[in-house]
This record gives structure tokens, C-alpha cells and sequence, in this order.
């Protein structure tokens, strides 16, 4: 059986695709438009590839939207990145029951505000029983804080009795990443360029292959969707063996 939209076998779809989202300011400056301009059309863009990917055969879709980085930028840039974060979530509310999609958040949701909190929690339980694509937006989110906080976990665990320290293997430690049961990303992309991690999912791509497009953020679609796709079917995973 193949996929309809590629020559692509089924089976070498990959199940999750976690995506570095860049380029939106560069998109507006093309155009003599605000940095704003680029990161409401990104956001555009993330309701569509959604929608292409889930056609596509992809299971679960991961986007790095908000780093624990990017409060450095400009404040009105971040307010206003967090005003377009409100009106996101607010539709995305509505649009995960339409289009049958579950959504998670990864990252360090304390810090924002706690109207956005709100949001979030009312997304993530009203979306959790649809069984179509898994949908995770990481806010907030840096991979190095991830891990501090699961290691803090472990420690207070451990001071606590509940575990001993020899009972954390690399399984346990996964589990008590933001990610938990999502199983790890087989495809990473980056749109604009850029070849770095940027302090993404860094425990999770261990064994992920990688693509780097030059194409910005807010005009990758379904065609370069495939490129990608494509690109990974050509892949030999070995997982660190041989074959």
C-alpha cells in the first residue's frame, strides 16, 4: 500500500515530525512589512501544516513556537508575539475538536501569563480524547530546562523515598521529560537555512534524521512538507548498529 500524495512506501512516513519554525522575521523584512506581520502568517502557516500533515500520514507533529530564549527580544515584540499566542489559542480551541486533533503543550507554562495558562489547560483537556493527529506546540520550552526540571524531579524523588537512585534508567528519565509517552521524533526540520539545534528536544533527536530547508517559515507548505518526507525516505536508520 502506498501513500496517495507521494512514491513514498507507507510505512516509511515518518510518525513524528518536530519542526524549528524559522524564518517569520526575515519573511517580513522581505516585504517591507513588521516582524509582526511575518510571525501572524507563521501562525497561519501552523493551522495548515496540520492540516497537510495529518494528510500526509503523519502521526504527531511537534512545533518549537516560543523558546525559553526568546524573552531576550524586543518587549513589543514579545507582547505582541504574546497577544497573537491568545488569539492562537482561543481558535485552537474550536479547531482541535473540528479537525479531531489533540494538542499538548511542552515547555514551562508558568511564566506566562495566567490567562494564557488558562487557555492551555482548557485546550489540552477538551482536546484529549480526539484521535486524530497529535498535535505539540512547545512555549516556553528550551531543552536544557527540560531536563534541569526533570533531574529535579528525580532528585526530590529520590530525597522523598519514592524511588532509589539506581531505578532511573534512560526510560524512567524520558518519562519525566515533556514529552513523556510521545514517542521520539523520527524527521527534524528547520525552515530558513539555519542548520543548529537551537536548544530543541536535544534528548529526543538522539537518533532523528534532519532536514534544513531554505524555505521561510511562513511559505513552507505541503510541497516542501514533501520535500522532506521525500528526503527521509531515502534514510538507512541504524540506531547506532549496523545492517
Amino acid at each position: 500500500m502506498r501513500n496517495k500524495e507521494s512514491n513514498m512506501a507507507e510505512n516509511n512516513v515518518p510518525q513524528h515530525v518536530a519542526i524549528i519554525l524559522d524564518g517569520n522575521g526575515r519573511w517580513a523584512k522581505k516585504r517591507m512589512l513588521p516582524r509582526n506581520a511575518g510571525h501572524a502568517q507563521g501562525s497561519k502557516t501552523v493551522e495548515q501544516i496540520c492540516e497537510d500533515a495529518e494528510s500526509l500520514g503523519i502521526k504527531y507533529l511537534t512545533v518549537y513556537a516560543f523558546s525559553t530564549e526568546n524573552w531576550k527580544r524586543p518587549k513589543d515584540e514579545v507582547a505582541a508575539l504574546m497577544k497573537l499566542l491568545d488569539k492562537y489559542l482561543k481558535n485552537c480551541i474550536e479547531r482541535s475538536n473540528k479537525n479531531n486533533m489533540r494538542v499538548r503543550v511542552l515547555g514551562d507554562i508558568s511564566a506566562l501569563d495566567v490567562s494564557l495558562q488558562e487557555k492551555i489547560v482548557e485546550l489540552e483537556e477538551c482536546s484529549k480524547n480526539n484521535t486524530g493527529l497529535n498535535f505539540q506546540v512547545a512555549l516556553n520550552y528550551g531543552s536544557r530546562d527540560e531536563m534541569i526540571r526533570a533531574i529535579r524531579k528525580c532528585m526530590a524523588m529520590c530525597k522523598d523515598g519514592t524511588i532509589e537512585p539506581e531505578d532511573v534508567d534512560e526510560a524512567y528519565f524520558g518519562r519525566l521529560l515533556d514529552t513523556d509517552d510521545i514517542p521520539e521524533p523520527d524527521l527534524l526540520i528547520r525552515t530558513s537555512g539555519e542548520q543548529r539545534l537551537s536548544n530543541f528536544l536535544l534528548w529526543q533527536v538522539a537518533y532523528s534524521e534532519f532536514y534544513f530547508t531554505d524555505v521561510l517559515w511562513p511559505d513552507f507548505n505541503k510541497k516542501e512538507l514533501q520535500k522532506a518526507l521525500d528526503y527521509y525516505s531515502t534514510r538507512d536508520r541504524r540506531y547506532g548498529g549496523v545492517k
